[in-house]
């Protein structure tokens, strides 16, 4: 029975190393060549890395990638044919290609036809559409390959398989959001039911800035049924054989792996996330401010896990507001993650400031002015740290603070990268339950509890002023996740919010405080994409906006 084998290389590209990631792609040819597979498969825009933004624009970067890609074909002989993508200019016109290189040249050339552009997309503003192609012949049999978003139509793959295709290759480079997976796979299973051809799914891993892509290539026959399911997160090449039967090619089943639950994948993203920012920004550890609360006790444990303790330090910067349980709390939290745990106060700094401005303040009341100098202190003595040191600040407000502005710009919003930014209050608390319970092998960190069980227990509470609670300002935080996500995940109006449940006084609050908080958001560190409505590239909106919702 004729046979192919095809070699997935489900890999993580750099942004910019043309040369690192043509040596990966040498190393999975060359592992393809020792298996005996007729082909190697890399996913989209692999050379350059992905997603690459206006940089692709400049002719020097494209054409330099081209290049690269033209010398790698002359590598590609007496073995396996190797698929890679990249961009690529035709006649002054930009394009996202995949090419096919075999015997020494550029066998064949696939120029994207579909080009998103939503979320955090914007490939119609960066590339021409290309035409729909036929597929290449790559003996035994021939193959179509449609590009990412290409497959997310059903125009391409029925052209490909009415042109002659026996194998739909889809190359990816698909970010991840929460339930991401299923979409693809519901996707895919409707190609292949359309076409009644196999399709393989090749996705990247790795993380760019904000995004982490969550790998999870797939193999589906006919009729939708699984034949190979790569683990999701991973490196990893694996081979697939498809064997030409009497109904047309089947892939042979192979490994399934478990995909693992919501939870899990969004911590795996926040670690990856900031793992891969650290490795391809150039730094090797980071600082935080360690409150003794929930949301920097989870930030030291992502920076732990991604990191490892050595490379990660926790500052507590206490002033008169400070409680003892906080310090303690601190000093336990660092203790259990092994992390390092200084103590700088911030009573006589804030000393100096309040006697360098009474001559100006003077005659007024304190109010938040007086608060935010102590966070706008303490963002001082970790910016200093971070100087010093080489250190990164990591900032630590999730995104139900971040929402409505619950934080001090050039204070606790000041820092490099946010790994919880795209997670709600709520999901912290049961993100930190879900780590004390859990520890995977791609975690740095120990296992068992982490966490303090006080941390997770105790009121939230900012401490810039006596007995302060966050719910003093705020709606109860079960309260006010299900406004922000209705309002901003789900862009419902404030009626429908108030139908939903919910007084209208508090909703119309809410949303006057989401849009006032814009210009602080548009000044925020990056931080870890885990929704289809993380705040960036996913929600654009403008800072100076005086619509308000009146329904």
């Amino acid at each position: 029975m004729t046979k192919f084998r095809l070699t997935l290389a489900q890999l993580n590209p750099t942004v910019g190393d043309f040369a690192g990631n043509i040596a990966k792609a040498r190393d999975a040819w060359a592992q393809a060549q020792a298996a005996e597979a007729n082909m190697v498969a890399l996913p989209e825009m692999f050379v350059t890395g992905y997603q690459v933004q206006d940089i692709v624009m400049k002719p020097a970067f494209t054409n330099d990638a081209a290049r690269m890609v033209d010398d790698l074909a002359g590598e590609i002989v007496n073995g396996p044919a190797m698929g890679i993508g990249h961009p690529l200019f035709i006649d002054g016109k930009l394009y996202n290609a995949y090419s096919i290189l075999k015997d020494g040249k550029v066998a064949a050339r696939i120029l994207k036809h579909e080009l998103p552009n939503d979320g955090v997309f914007d490939e119609v503003r960066l590339y021409e559409k290309g035409p729909v192609q036929g597929p290449y012949a790559m003996d035994p049999l021939r193959i179509g390959t449609p590009i990412c978003e290409d497959a997310w139509h059903e125009e391409v793959s029925e052209t490909l398989a009415e042109s002659g295709a026996q194998l739909l290759l889809v190359p990816n480079g698909s970010p991840y959001y929460r339930g991401k997976h299923d979409i693809r796979m519901g996707l895919m299973v409707s190609r292949v039911v359309e076409t009644g051809l196999p399709l393989v799914y090749l996705n990247m891993v790795g993380g760019q800035d904000d995004q982490v892509f969550d790998g999870g290539s797939f193999v589906l026959n006919p009729g939708g049924d699984l034949a190979l399911q790569l683990p999701a997160f991973d490196e990893i090449i694996a081979h697939v054989d498809f064997e030409d039967t009497e109904a047309g090619w089947r892939a042979i089943p192979g490994e399934r792996a478990v995909m693992p639950d919501d939870y899990e994948q969004d911590y795996r993203v926040m670690v990856e996330a900031l793992r891969d920012y650290m490795g391809k920004t150039g730094f090797k550890k980071v600082l935080l401010g360690m409150s003794g609360g929930i949301d920097s006790a989870l930030v030291a444990t992502i920076a732990v896990d991604a990191l490892g303790a050595d490379n990660v330090r926790c500052v507590m910067l206490p002033s008169e507001y400070t409680s003892e349980h906080s310090l303690e709390d601190a000093a336990a939290c660092a203790g259990l993650l092994g992390a390092r745990l200084d103590t700088v106060p911030i009573s006589g700094p804030r000393a100096a400031v309040t006697e360098a401005l009474a001559p100006l303040m003077a005659g007024t009341e304190a109010d938040v002015t007086e608060e935010n100098i102590q966070s706008r202190l303490r963002g001082v003595m970790l910016m200093a740290l971070s100087n010093k040191f080489g250190e990164m600040l990591l900032t630590t407000g999730n995104k139900s603070e971040v929402a409505v502005g619950y934080a001090t710009i050039y204070g606790d919003m000041a820092g490099g990268y946010n790994p919880i930014k795209d997670l709600y209050k709520m999901r912290v608390f049961e993100t930190c339950r879900w780590r004390n319970a859990n520890h995977r092998a791609w975690m740095m960190g120990g296992d068992g509890v982490v966490i303090p069980q006080r941390i997770i227990d105790k009121p939230p509470s900012a401490e810039l002023r006596p007995d302060q609670k966050d719910e003093d300002s705020l709606p109860p935080y079960e309260v006010l996740d299900d406004i922000l996500d209705r309002l901003v995940d789900r862009e419902h109006s404030v009626a429908e919010v108030v139908a939903a449940g919910h007084d209208r006084a508090v909703v119309k609050k809410i949303e006057h405080l989401i849009y006032i908080s814009e210009y602080k958001r548009f000044q925020s560190a990056p931080g870890a994409r885990l929704t289809d409505r993380a705040f960036w590239l996913d929600r654009r909106y403008p800072i100076a906006n005086r619509w308000r919702d009146g329904s």
